[in-house]
């Protein structure tokens, strides 16, 4: 399937790009995040990040479709 990804902060310095269209045979958000950070050296555990599918808020378990956009949600700081 193809899924279209955006990175954000610590995400996209990691990947070097906001967004990539990658092809995968994973199904859910988690399974799809453990190839990512393979792939881009990702030094952050899941369990930290908020997952977003098609600009909703997701559960990790939820079932992707081709053509969805993913989301990967870092903890950010303000100041």
């Amino acid at each position: 399937m193809r899924y279209r990804l955006l990175y954000f902060a610590s995400l996209r310095d990691a990947a070097g790009r906001e967004a990539e269209t990658v092809e995968s045979d994973a199904t859910e958000p988690r399974a799809l995040f453990v190839e990512l950070a393979a792939r881009h050296g990702f030094g952050i555990a899941s369990e930290r990040l908020r997952v977003a599918v098609n600009g909703e808020f997701a559960r990790w378990d939820v079932h992707l479709a081709d053509g969805d956009e993913i989301v990967f949600l870092p903890p950010v700081s303000g100041g």
